[in-house]
């Protein structure tokens, strides 16, 4: 088996409109919404979105929430600040709320969560109730404003698996 590419090589640094960019997309807002904010088209936020997941070392299919995850981690965006106290999660929670903001595939998420496939999606929309996060993006932008996840990238276990 090979390594991840996204561990090995080093991150680069966001140009300021890429941080700009990746600062609204730290803020939960969608390539569209983005775009309309921006007033750049969404052609050109595609393509922003893309040099950032390539910064970040992302697979090409990465799914919004570990990109937000990887910037958060690398500090390429301000870490969002708690707008109410953390909800008491399970180990299991805990554990899927990792596997969620580090990984894209639902299989990879499951066997990350230590869940079985038919398993994983009713306890990722439990997860999603009990922290009162919208989707996977919002709850990974809610679990690191609450400290849940870790910020240190050493502290990653592969995020492209």
């Amino acid at each position: 088996m090979t390594p991840p590419v996204t561990t090995s090589a080093p991150i680069t640094p966001l140009t300021p409109t890429l941080q700009r960019v990746a600062q609204h997309l730290a803020n939960g807002l969608t390539a569209k919404k983005i775009a309309a904010k921006t007033s750049l088209s969404a052609v050109t936020v595609r393509q922003y979105m893309r040099d950032i997941r390539e910064s970040l070392h992302c697979p090409p299919r990465c799914k919004p929430q570990v990109i937000v995850h990887r910037l958060f981690t690398t500090q390429q965006v301000a870490s969002p600040t708690a707008d109410r106290p953390a909800p008491s999660l399970t180990p299991e929670q805990r554990l899927l709320l990792r596997a969620v903001a580090e990984h894209s595939d639902p299989r990879d998420i499951a066997v990350a969560a230590k869940l079985a496939p038919a398993d994983q999606r009713p306890a990722l929309d439990q997860l999603l109730a009990d922290t009162g996060a919208r989707d996977t993006t919002h709850l990974v932008i809610l679990a690191h404003g609450w400290k849940l996840l870790p910020t240190d990238p050493a502290a990653r276990s592969g995020a492209s698996q």
